[in-house]
């Protein structure tokens, strides 16, 4: 006589804390309206924190400074460990480099006068923003796709000026060097980066001369890189009818994913 099959033990139930994870998960990735709605929330809190590190320059002699510094830090500090519980891998979340960068920030927060020469970074906080697929949703439901491209192009432009704008008003900002508080170092920074070159702020030394031809350089692609991707794209959106591949060349005949022969309009609008 044959055995019958041991009956399968029955799955435990998960516990809270998996449940919590679950939900955190929810929250963070999900495109339900709910969770849309909780990552829009997310994303408004952190343009007032960026808003802060832009104007944290002028507000760090205030007496409420540190108070909402360490707020701040309290809030993203919440924020970062809620998305390691949300992630699947934690592992693989901890590799990303959006989430070392994270980690700067909140440590030139947790640590304002160990790590206060290092306070300009905090303004990558918009670049780590412009990384969550909340911003660019609403765009590709309403077939803007082609701004998705210009407004990260945009976002890396704004970065990189407030980020060479901090740097300059930590190194060089001292009496006699020309840049005596933040807004002659964004005065200066712009110019740099547009080449306009008016020469009545400068940087003192060879540093200074070194700081300002790297602006120049990276401000140059960046703005070439904006005008192009406003006036000309690097690629178009045209799903691909067999592998559903969103991003082609402007001149594509094939998909480079699966071959198939592509019709895509002559202005590059799908």
């Amino acid at each position: 006589m044959d055995a019958s099959p041991a009956p399968t033990p029955p799955v435990p139930p998960p516990g809270r804390f998996a449940l919590f994870r679950r939900r955190l998960d929810f929250l963070y990735h999900a495109d339900h309206p709910s969770a849309v709605r909780f990552q829009g929330w997310v994303a408004i809190v952190d343009l007032v924190i960026i808003a802060f590190f832009v104007m944290a320059p002028v507000l760090q002699e205030k007496r409420y400074f540190l108070w909402l510094d360490y707020s701040l830090a309290a809030l993203l500090a919440l924020d970062f460990g809620a998305r390691a519980l949300a992630a699947p891998n934690l592992k693989v979340w901890a590799r990303r480099p959006v989430i070392w960068v994270d980690a700067l920030i909140l440590m030139t927060l947790l640590l304002p006068s160990l790590f206060f020469n290092l306070g300009f970074l905090r303004i990558l906080r918009l670049w780590t923003l412009s990384r969550k697929d909340v911003l660019w949703r609403s765009l590709r439901r309403r077939g803007w796709q082609k701004w998705e491209e210009a407004g990260r192009a945009m976002i890396n432009l704004l970065t990189c000026l407030f980020l060479a704008t901090g740097f300059i008003y930590t190194a060089f900002v001292r009496e006699g060097s020309g840049i005596e508080g933040y807004i002659d170092a964004l005065y200066f920074t712009v110019a740099t980066m547009t080449t306009t070159g008016f020469g009545d702020v400068t940087l003192p030394g060879p540093g200074g001369k070194l700081t300002s031809v790297v602006v120049m350089i990276v401000g140059i692609s960046l703005f070439v890189r904006l005008a192009q991707t406003v006036f000309r794209p690097y690629k178009v959106f045209f799903p691909c009818p067999a592998c559903a591949l969103e991003r082609h060349e402007p001149d594509a005949v094939h998909c480079k994913a699966c071959g198939h022969i592509l019709a895509i309009p002559d202005d590059g609008n799908a």
